[in-house]
């Protein structure tokens, strides 16, 4: 029987493989005047990827603990709100509720906004004033919020009741508790799949093409309906893609290897 550590000693020979296509397509750019000219076009629109991604999945994060916590909450009410908003939010794919929020909830919000300003001699807002960018970013943290509590709360209820009982002899009072001892624990045991996710936001970051953000799929779509030359385009669409996330996959996986030698 193969013992659980064996993947973990594997040779790389994906990343072996990876790396070879990735250098391949590297050196096109850098030979071919067409590829670099893409590449420089679509550079414009990694920064907004990457804030996208992470201004996004760092939201959705202390919503899915506030919804961990409350779906684990002794108050009917917390957790029957939990898991309405869980199950609601998983339900509708993102794409659909990245639509949703930028063409209703977004007005409904400035609607909303107005009225309150006006007796308040506050400044009025436009619809078109609330940027695209952030309506993205709003319904990406909505839609993994959802997903990112449920692996919370897995990690919670992961943690031994033993420790938390030894915890409250010592005289630790709820906060203390939870961020000396469940936390921490659950920290660890969740870590791969609060990786994983940061992966899919990165990838599901590529929606916010359909609302004109600029980010490098919408470039993408931008330079090849200028210069028709799909195939080039995309693959260096797929090759800034490949980059980001299995350079983020490696990232995590030595962290993840970091926080198992501490624990």
């Amino acid at each position: 029987m193969i013992p659980p550590s064996a993947p973990d000693r594997d040779f790389p020979w994906w990343l072996v493989a990876v790396g070879a296509a990735g250098l391949w397509l590297f050196w096109e750019i850098a030979s071919d005047p067409l590829y670099r000219d893409i590449l420089a076009k679509l550079s414009r629109g990694i920064g907004i990827t990457l804030v996208v991604s992470v201004v996004a999945y760092a939201s959705a994060c202390a919503i899915g603990l506030g919804l961990a916590l409350m779906g684990l909450s002794r108050s009917v009410v917390l957790r029957q709100l939990a898991r309405l908003y869980i199950e609601v939010m998983r339900g509708i794919p993102i794409l659909v509720l990245l639509l949703y929020v930028a063409f209703v909830l977004a007005p409904a919000i400035v609607a909303g906004w107005n009225a309150l300003a006006s007796p308040l001699g506050l400044p009025e807002m436009r619809a078109r004033d609330f940027p695209l960018l952030w309506r993205a970013v709003i319904a990406l943290t909505l839609a993994y919020s959802a997903f990112l509590a449920e692996i919370f709360r897995a990690g919670l209820l992961s943690v031994p009741a033993g420790q938390i009982e030894a915890a409250q002899a010592l005289g630790l009072r709820g906060w203390h508790r939870f961020r000396l001892i469940t936390f921490p624990q659950a920290f660890r045991t969740i870590f791969p799949a609060l990786g994983n996710d940061f992966v899919a936001i990165l990838k599901d970051s590529s929606l916010v093409s359909v609302l004109g953000v600029t980010d490098v799929t919408q470039l993408g779509r931008t330079v090849a309906a200028g210069n028709f030359r799909y195939f080039e385009t995309y693959n260096v669409v797929a090759l800034i893609y490949l980059t980001l996330t299995i350079g983020l996959s490696l990232l995590l996986r030595r962290l993840e290897a970091r926080l198992r030698a501490r624990g």
